[in-house]
């Protein structure tokens, strides 16, 4: 009896894979802990191919300027080095330009809030004195007098007691998780100039190994998407990193031209919290109000109503020319992938799956157009306003008609012919 090799190796998988999914439904709690382990174990990796990745964007403008350079290892090492240090730099950019601004917010706002605060009392004693039925209210509806104050004041002390304890406690396993972190940082960076050092080494490598395993037409499919998929993510960064410059921009002028404070400090903060797509910048805007609203209340809710006018701006004209052009997605799939990014992982669900749905477009649309072709759809049926569709049902009528209409009128001709 003969078998087929082919065959049965597919069952084998199969049969496999079923297995492996019934695991996976009866025994989730462990399942979870394994993969849960298998993440922890490779997460520095993955963190610093991310990073390889997105420093390879101004790290390949860079090593394009130095083409003059015939030696390809010492072009590509001032290549990464530079590219480091400009990242160094922004990073201390950014760092100079908030400390100092967040210093004299906090010095600031802790000099204001009791002001603040005492103003906020007075107006609230005052507007009792003025109501007093609501007055009459409150302290019907609280009832002071039936509470207990010696039993609550205990509770209370119970209740900071623990917090404490639980908080010292916990301040081990803080020190611990922050220490782990620091050496996963420290392997993640030393991981990505590695990657960035050998990338051509690593992908001559990846491609070796897939035309190895799979059909050569489905390698040559996936090399295809994967290049696809780098040149929308870098134009999504790149894309990205400009929007939030300009955003930046914008805020800066116009809070200067409204003459409120802590320009350099908030307009920084809208840029760095607008690299999160769409619901990033309005972030920034609650944090720069918070600031804002203790020193004037009326200059907040100007800044608020500046950044729903500036918001409009740069959501229907910078954002879709700017992000949506560079990844060639319109910005209601934009607003999408946003929105299901974020339920599915939060703030990197957002950045990932802008240039996730990006790909995914383009492939629907190659594959579109190519069954489109293989099934000669005529172009009319394809307009803005295609033709009136007829039913089956009326089709199938108008044929039948058609057939009696034809034989009524050869009967007719046989019987004047025999006439």
């Amino acid at each position: 009896m003969n078998f087929d090799r082919k065959l049965m190796h597919r069952i084998f998988l199969l049969v496999a894979g079923i297995l492996v999914f019934g695991w996976l439904l009866l025994d989730t709690a462990r399942a979870t802990a394994m993969f849960q382990a298998i993440w922890d174990l490779f997460s520095p990796f993955v963190m610093g191919a991310a990073i390889a990745f997105i420093f390879n964007v101004p790290m390949r403008a860079i090593e394009r300027q130095l083409d003059g350079i015939r030696k390809d290892g010492l072009r590509r090492t001032l290549a990464l080095l530079l590219t480091l240090a400009a990242m160094i730099l922004v990073i201390m950019f950014v760092v100079e330009l908030l400390v100092p601004q967040i210093s004299m917010t906090v010095d600031s706002l802790a000099a204001r809030i009791p002001a603040f605060v005492e103003r906020t009392a007075n107006s609230i004693i005052l507007y009792m004195e003025e109501n007093p039925e609501v007055k009459e209210w409150i302290l019907e509806f609280t009832n002071l007098e039936d509470i207990q104050w010696n039993t609550l004041l205990q509770n209370t002390l119970t209740f900071v007691g623990n917090q404490v304890s639980s908080v010292m406690g916990s301040a081990v396993n803080v020190i611990g998780s922050l220490t782990n972190g620091i050496v996963n940082m420290v392997i993640s960076l030393v991981f990505a100039v590695y990657c960035l050092g050998r990338k051509e080494i690593l992908a001559r490598q990846a491609r070796r190994i897939l035309y190895s395993i799979l059909p050569e037409h489905a390698c040559d499919e996936i090399i295809r998407v994967m290049r696809l998929t780098n040149v929308t993510f870098s134009n999504f960064i790149s894309g990205q990193c400009l929007e939030a410059c300009i955003l930046g921009c914008l805020f800066a002028i116009a809070m200067s031209i409204f003459k409120m404070p802590y320009v350099p400090l908030v307009s920084v903060v809208i840029a760095v919290t607008a690299l999160v797509p769409v619901v990033g910048a309005f972030v920034g805007c609650i944090i720069g109000a918070f600031f804002i609203l203790v020193n004037d209340p009326i200059q907040a809710i100007t800044f608020v109503i500046m950044f729903l006018v500036i918001q409009q701006l740069e959501g229907n004209l910078i954002y879709p020319r700017v992000v949506g052009s560079s990844i060639g997605l319109p910005g209601m799939w934009v607003l999408v992938a946003v929105t299901v990014g974020s339920e599915l992982m939060g703030i990197g669900g957002m950045l990932l799956m802008i240039p996730l749905t990006s790909v995914c477009y383009t492939l629907l649309g190659e594959f579109t157009e190519k069954r489109l072709a293989q099934r000669n759809i005529p172009a009319e049926k394809l307009q803005d306003h295609p033709p009136e569709m007829q039913s089956r049902f009326e089709k199938t009528k108008e044929i039948k008609l058609k057939k009696y209409r034809l034989k009524m009128m050869k009967k007719f001709q046989n019987n004047q012919k025999k006439d």
